[in-house]
């Protein structure tokens, strides 16, 4: 059909069954029927896929379809058949092919059958391919997935790099659509370059998605815990969790099943018949949660994901953006939830540390707005938003209150001075630098790219060291948002001053700043009272046990840390078990501890929760997934054969830390370990009867108060030691 000859609201309702378009379709739409080489950018779930396949239904010829994913287009492909009565409307064509199937499919080009032929940037550059397209009708190329193309795009591809070389073999005046769901201005100036298109028609939808809402929690060591927790508040609800490594996902997807939720993993190690029945049992709602990589979700069409989790933070902000925009396509409610640790940024940088030096600047880079995002106190929705290169009003702009720095707002103070002082130390240092040399400027602390251009010398330098260097951090991020500075990606991240930041030098006005979030882990090395539940404890349960506690350790005439530590306690009294088996999943409770001391403390919860009328929470007790009891049995066997503890280690790969952890949970839950041949070996009786009567004295175990009492006598190591010999020999 001639394009002045369509009635695009026909097509439209003929094929989609749709009265009208949604946001920019039907502009996109009429650029890509009148020939031109178009570019657009409209977030996940904005209805990209409609923008190409209507044209090439209704334009002559075939339209080829550039994607990166063979799942990807599978779904496409049975899509648009379902439109046609000819099963011949729509093929795929790459490597998996027979040479039967691929003649069937030349042939229904050639007859004109086949409207959208669905490819993979490598089957394109096949020499026999090349010279087919050549002798047939092409009405357009579209490139899904573009941002393939740029190395600054969250899923660089070589191959797509050389598409534009390509495509002119297909003659000079192919129109290009470029489409894609997520790009930064600085990958949108890539991919038109790349594509050589700058006379491009460009359509850049909203990222907006005011339904969504964002959070993010520190993760601790209980993060498993609380994932559950949240799971089961939204029962029967669709979601997503995102891990960064196959054996995460797998370890979570057992963890959920274990705890009676219907779930399943999904990532590249699966081989295709699983990963495919894992994805239709998740569409289908025999499943609620898929655990995936990221391999997952790319063009999975379910409009009812309620929500999406990030149990690890992934590697770009245009990645996170992808995936949480998986969750509440169908305008309803959408959970954002990631949890964020320092830690994990740091496992990622050392991924790339093999790289080349440019893809680990690119990759630092990207990793550092992470973070940035991650810590902020402003808004989560502004912040993304700007990143994408959108200005959005954190006041009245639709979805404001949408996530929980809006919610739960930090304090603010006035910085005019600050923000002032760090427009001058960029503007007085050129210009050359990135946000760590600035900071560092400001605090006087030289490293040698400040020496090397003498900064040191410069009377703005320590001028900011009344504050720290997280209070900068948050500074810079907030100013940068405001438009006061911006990083030149180019070189990586180099932050210059805009005319607005120059305008602030000579004319300073009020800047209210909020403080950034400090997620700390709550390292205590104290393994025991690591994991506090993150619920609210029941504070006068809470004492009703401590004084119980007090009783059972006076009469056995042990310290009280011995019958069950505080986190124990504090455990008890948010999930209130009332007997022995569920008193044996609280944290720091085994099997033998639950016997040996549980029975007067079920029994006093038990008539607590009666007399209080209290709804027990029974389902917030997370069963493990025994994944540990191999090498907890290991140790206990290897420690009755006296072994040494560097070769127990050795023979399971651990260091000495990750043992001593180990032995330290098994005797804390109730079993015995017998590891007097190997203390003996490293203190004699008389230290040993030192440290012995200190624990049975003390008011806790914690080994800090240790060291600090001892004062350099014994060291780490010889306590923990002595800790677990301790805790063996008294409380089980």
């Amino acid at each position: 059909m001639k394009p002045n000859e369509i009635d695009l609201h026909k097509e439209l309702k003929k094929y989609f069954g749709f009265n009208q378009f949604k946001g920019l379709q039907e502009q996109v739409v009429n650029s890509i029927i009148n020939g031109h080489n178009t570019f657009v950018i409209m977030p996940t779930g904005g209805g990209k896929s409609l923008c190409y396949q209507l044209p090439a239904l209704v334009l002559d010829g075939t339209a080829i379809v550039v994607s990166p994913l063979i799942a990807l287009m599978k779904n496409q492909v049975d899509a648009i058949r379902s439109l046609s009565s000819e099963p011949g409307v729509a093929h795929v064509l790459n490597s998996s092919l027979t040479k039967t199937e691929v003649n069937q499919v030349k042939s229904d080009i050639t007859s004109g059958v086949t409207k959208l032929l669905y490819v993979a940037p490598e089957s394109l550059t096949k020499e026999e391919y090349i010279q087919f397209f050549n002798e047939v009708n092409i009405s357009f190329v579209a490139i899904d997935e573009a941002h393939c193309i740029s190395e600054w795009g969250h899923d660089f591809r070589p191959e797509y790099r050389n598409l534009k070389n390509i495509i002119r073999q297909l003659g000079d005046n192919v129109p290009i659509i470029g489409l894609t769901a997520t790009a930064t201005p600085k990958v949108q100036e890539d991919i038109l370059k790349n594509l050589d298109m700058p006379d491009a028609n460009v359509f850049k939808a909203s990222f907006n998605r005011p339904n969504l809402f964002y959070e993010v929690r520190p993760k601790t060591k209980n993060v498993e815990a609380d994932i559950i927790r949240f799971i089961k508040q939204h029962k029967g609800k669709s979601g997503v969790i995102y891990c960064l490594s196959r054996k995460k996902v797998e370890d979570i997807a057992q963890l959920l099943q274990v705890n009676g939720i219907s779930a399943v993993p999904y990532h590249a190690g699966l081989d295709a018949k699983t990963r495919a029945k894992h994805q239709d049992m998740f569409l289908m709602e025999d499943v609620d949660v898929v655990v995936a990589t990221i391999a997952f979700g790319m063009g999975i069409d379910k409009p009812d994901v309620r929500y999406v989790i990030h149990h690890d933070i992934p590697k770009s902000l245009e990645s996170y953006y992808q995936e949480t925009g998986r969750a509440g396509r169908d305008g309803g409610e959408g959970y954002c939830l990631a949890y964020y640790s320092y830690k994990d940024i740091e496992k990622l940088e050392k991924f790339m540390a093999g790289k080349p030096v440019a893809e680990q600047e690119i990759g630092y880079a990207l990793l550092q707005e992470v973070v940035a995002y991650a810590e902020t106190s402003m808004s989560r929705r502004k912040y993304l938003l700007h990143y994408f290169g959108e200005e959005f009003d954190e006041v009245n702009g639709e979805g404001a209150d949408m996530d929980d720095n809006v919610r739960n707002p930090k304090k603010k103070v006035e910085a005019k001075d600050q923000v002032k002082l760090l427009l001058e130390v960029i503007r007085e240092t050129k210009e050359l630098f990135k946000s760590k040399e600035i900071i560092l400027t400001l605090l006087g602390k030289i490293n040698a790219v400040i020496k090397s251009h003498k900064i040191d010398a410069n009377p703005l330098f320590g001028k900011g060291s009344d504050f720290d260097e997280r209070f900068w951090m948050a500074l810079i991020r907030q100013v940068l948002v405001a438009g006061y500075i911006k990083k030149d990606i180019e070189s990586y991240g180099v932050i210059k001053l805009t005319d607005k930041g120059k305008e602030f030098i000579e004319n300073p006005i009020s800047f209210m700043m909020s403080e950034d979030h400090e997620y700390s882990e709550n390292e205590e090395e104290n393994v025991v009272s690591t994991s506090k539940s993150s619920g609210t404890t029941d504070e006068a349960l809470m004492n009703m046990l401590k004084e119980l506690r007090k009783k059972v350790a006076k009469k056995l005439g042990v310290p009280p840390f011995v019958v069950f530590q505080d986190p124990s306690l504090e455990d008890m009294s948010l999930k209130y078990p009332v007997s022995i088996d569920e008193l044996s999943n609280i944290h720091g409770v085994g099997e033998g501890k639950a016997k040996k001391y549980g029975k007067e403390f079920v029994a006093l919860i038990a008539r607590y929760v009666d007399e209080n009328d209290i709804i027990r929470p029974d389902d917030l007790v997370v069963k493990s997934t025994g994944t540990n009891s191999a090498l907890k049995l290991y140790i206990i066997q290897s420690v009755d054969k006296k072994l040494g503890l560097d070769d127990i280690a050795k023979a399971k790969g651990l260091e000495m830390e990750e043992l001593l952890k180990a032995m330290e949970q098994i005797v804390y839950s109730g079993t015995k370990l017998n590891i007097s041949y190997w203390v003996d070996e490293i203190l004699d009786e008389d230290q040993q009867e030192e440290i012995h009567d200190y624990f049975m004295e003390s008011e806790s175990d914690n080994i800090k108060d240790a060291l600090k009492e001892f004062d350099g006598d014994y060291d780490t190591e010889e306590l923990r030691l002595m800790r677990i010999k301790f805790i063996s020999e008294v409380a089980n």
